[in-house]
């Protein structure tokens, strides 16, 4: 009987704001055992990267455990036939956006995304743009009715954030939650807690 297969998650960084997100999921994943990560950086995420973080291509791609480039359009993880867990789009451009609710296919990160659509396997995309126009709501509907997760990484306040590293760590845990994998990036929502007056 073979050897079971590890978890494989596909994540990919675009040019859009919040390369941080990106960066943040590579480190625990990193740090989780079972867990294959293949890692797709745009050319407009690595200018990103440089820009938002301070860091080159290679020391991101250093925490991934397989690196595809963007051009390569026949990649393995551009098959059905690869088997994964899913895929994290983070952040996710209104351009990748775009090309994923049309279908394009027009690079591998808009080709995996497809891959994972078709195959009916968990596609998270984490968009960053604000205000939305019609074109990014409409967009965003179209992979939602395809199966698709639009998570905008939106922070939460009712923890008490004391950083942005918090707050980071507290999406970052949300799109874990999605794929099952366990993490303490962040505190459990218990309940409310009444006021002292009350």
């Amino acid at each position: 009987m073979p050897d079971a297969r590890p978890r494989r998650l596909v994540i990919a960084i675009t040019g859009a704001t919040g390369a941080v997100y990106g960066v943040r999921l590579l480190q625990h994943l990193a740090s989780t055992e079972g867990i294959e990560t293949h890692l797709i950086i745009s050319d407009a995420a690595n200018l990103t990267l440089h820009q938002e973080v301070g860091m080159q291509r290679r020391d991101v791609e250093a925490l991934a455990n397989v690196v595809h480039k963007n051009r390569d359009v026949g990649a393995a993880i551009a098959s059905g036939s690869f088997q994964s867990d899913g895929m994290v789009v983070a952040p996710c451009s209104m351009k990748t956006l775009a090309a994923v609710a049309l279908g394009l296919s027009d690079n591998l990160i808009a080709r995996a995304a497809d891959v994972v659509l078709k195959e009916r396997r968990r596609l998270v995309l984490m968009v960053r743009e604000t205000p939305f126009n019609l074109a990014h709501l409409r967009n965003m509907t179209a992979v939602t009715e395809m199966g698709g997760i639009i998570f905008p990484p939106l922070p939460s306040f009712y923890h008490r954030p004391a950083s942005i590293e918090e707050m980071v760590d507290h999406s970052v845990a949300r799109v874990l939650d999605l794929f099952g994998v366990e993490h303490a990036l962040a505190p459990r929502w218990t309940g409310m807690k009444p006021p002292a007056d009350a």
